[in-house]
């Protein structure tokens, strides 16, 4: 029952995260832009980072549920299925978000910037 208990607080953090990144809140808990200094961070795009983290945290929030149904029907295929869609979310998500400088700022001719059009 404890672990069923802890699987199922994961999956309402995974939920809280995902609200709070969807607000465009909470940048500094997402590693790598905590630590950036404030001129680096200045060409990023704050707002379009958070949500993709939302989406993100929204994704493993969906991946944990298998895993607390498979505690709690005592079925090891559901939670294997759950953890194995956990860890392809996870990968899938840190290639596309560290490929193809998505939530970088450019600038047009005229050294305006302006923000990258997904």
């Amino acid at each position: 029952m404890g672990l069923l208990l802890a699987e199922l607080a994961v999956t309402a953090l995974f939920v809280g995260l995902g609200v709070l990144f969807s607000k465009g809140k909470g940048a500094f808990l997402i590693a790598g832009y905590n630590t950036m200094s404030k001129e680096k961070k200045a060409r990023y795009d704050k707002n379009a980072l958070c949500r993709f983290m939302g989406k993100l945290m929204f994704a493993l929030a969906a991946c944990w549920v298998p895993v607390a149904l498979g505690t709690a029907l005592d079925q090891g295929w559901l939670y294997g299925a759950g953890i194995a869609a956990y860890l392809l979310v996870i990968g899938g998500g840190l290639i596309y978000a560290n490929t193809g400088h998505r939530f970088q700022k450019r600038t047009d001719g005229g050294g305006k910037e302006r923000l990258r059009e997904l």
